[in-house]
């Protein structure tokens, strides 16, 4: 499967099964798709694949340009660079056999919130239900329930999640602690991770944070009347004024790194490359702003309609983070951030997060679900902490879920980078795990598209430096 496009004077090139990706010239940019019905039908003979492009000779493409180019694509094809086939369907199948580990735990520490945001899928942190917050007894045996359930994986992640954490620190705190003790004899080690919204952070919490936490995600949507719009305390007023001194603090006090400044954009403002910039503007340097997944019903929900504007923002902020970088003040935008050498291995590169299988999340009663946004939909009840897995349907359901599983996902050019979406979104959307939401694929395809770009700009950039050295 090929996947062409053009974007930023960039003419590129990826062939999906091999993940290889090629910026070529405008001559090969027009062969190859000449080329991949001939290719797919057998055809390989050198002289039978000129004759077929012969027609793209003309001012500008002469013969040689056309012939060299298909020389180019002929050889790329035999390298299994162009045209690879897809080696994956039987593998992601015999993966899902092997007997499940449960890898990462997210911890809803907290069924209560400080702040009232207008889109919060947890409905200001109750879940569906009633407040609580998860006592440090339930806590101690969702991480003995994953040291137990986690095979000979060695490190196992936990993300403290709310609701908001920091209602409930010191349950927090003892839980690292626990935590800590049991490593060394499980033969394991913890990778803790808080989420906030900064309310109640302060330098004794940072402090032990900056000790304990491999990261950090910091909630905070941009600009100021973004922000105060869609995230305010309960009577109304903003939080952007308290927070964004506490979570500047932070993310120097880490060095930059190991943290995310995580915001969420809306049909309210579309132009969310301000809000990127005004965060990289305050210092950040790690962030990661996210479209909305609402009902149409909302009326801050991202609308079809609003897709053209979405890629035009998606265009304009690939280029600005080129520009910055030149300047020497660049910063990390999330969903750009691909790695075309290795990535992530084949397995999660099929199913994706894991929820339901390896990845839960944990209620305060001690509950365990596929993931944070099924919590509170009796449905999706998997089991609890003290049983462990009794649903074990539910989890084969989750375990099947992959690219290959999705009827949506198997023409899709960037299934192997997004690895089928999310089970959640699918659900509330269609009501089924191994659908589609596609106001979310038509954006994750563009911003695969604007990686691969800054990839391609950057390895241009470090080509033209050798050369000004040789």
């Amino acid at each position: 499967m090929i996947h062409q496009y053009k974007n930023n004077g960039y003419n590129i090139v990826m062939d999906v099964n091999s993940g290889s990706v090629h910026v070529v010239d405008d001559v090969v940019y027009e062969v190859v798709p000449l080329i991949e019905p001939l290719i797919e039908g057998g055809v390989r003979d050198r002289d039978t694949v000129q004759a077929a492009v012969a027609g793209l000779v003309r001012p500008g493409f002469d013969a040689e340009s056309v012939r060299e180019a298909v020389d180019e694509v002929l050889e790329l094809e035999k390298a299994g660079q162009l045209f690879a086939p897809d080696i994956y369907e039987n593998y992601v199948f015999d993966f899902k056999k092997r007997s499940t580990v449960v890898k990462a735990l997210c911890l809803h520490i907290s069924h209560d919130c400080n702040l009232a945001c207008t889109y919060c899928f947890a409905g200001e942190g109750e879940y569906h239900g009633r407040r609580a917050l998860m006592s440090f007894e339930v806590g101690k045996k969702a991480l003995d329930f994953l040291v137990a359930n986690s095979g000979n994986r060695v490190n196992l992640e936990v993300d403290f999640f709310g609701g908001e954490p920091l209602m409930n620190w010191q349950v927090v705190k003892d839980l690292v602690e626990y935590g800590r003790s049991i490593e060394k004899a499980a033969g394991k080690r913890f990778r803790f991770t808080l989420t906030t919204n900064g309310v109640l952070l302060n330098e004794e919490i940072l402090e032990f944070a900056n000790r304990e936490m491999s990261n950090l995600v910091l909630s905070i949507d941009g600009r100021k009347q973004v922000h105060d719009r869609m995230r305010p305390f309960r009577g109304g007023q903003g939080s952007y004024d308290l927070i964004v001194p506490k979570f500047q603090r932070a993310a120097e006090s880490r060095g930059q790194m190991n943290y995310y400044v995580r915001g969420t954009f809306t049909h309210y403002n579309l132009d969310f490359s301000e809000d990127v910039k005004h965060l990289a503007d305050l210092g950040f340097q790690q962030i990661s702003v996210e479209p909305v997944v609402a009902q149409p019903s909302d009326p801050y929900a991202i609308r079809q309609e609003d897709l053209p504007i979405l890629r035009e923002e998606y265009d304009k902020l690939a280029k600005e983070i080129l520009a910055r970088r030149e300047a020497g003040k660049g910063f990390n935008f999330f969903h750009f951030m691909i790695d075309l050498q290795g990535g992530p291995c084949v397995a999660k590169r099929l199913s994706g997060c894991g929820s339901g299988t390896e990845y839960l999340a944990v209620t305060p009663w001690g509950d365990l679900y596929p993931c944070h946004q099924f919590v509170g939909q009796e449905q999706f009840k998997m089991g609890n902490v003290d049983e462990g897995i009794t649903n074990t349907a539910l989890r084969d359901e989750f375990k099947g879920c992959n690219v290959y599983a999705k009827e949506k996902c198997r023409e899709c050019f960037a299934k192997f980078y997004c690895s089928g979406g999310c089970a959640a979104n699918s659900y509330n959307f269609h009501g089924n795990i191994n659908d589609a939401y596609e106001i979310g694929c038509e954006l994750e395809r563009k911003r695969v598209e604007c990686a691969v770009m800054i990839k391609a700009a950057e390895a241009e950039k470090e080509e033209n430096r050798e050369d000004e050295e040789e």
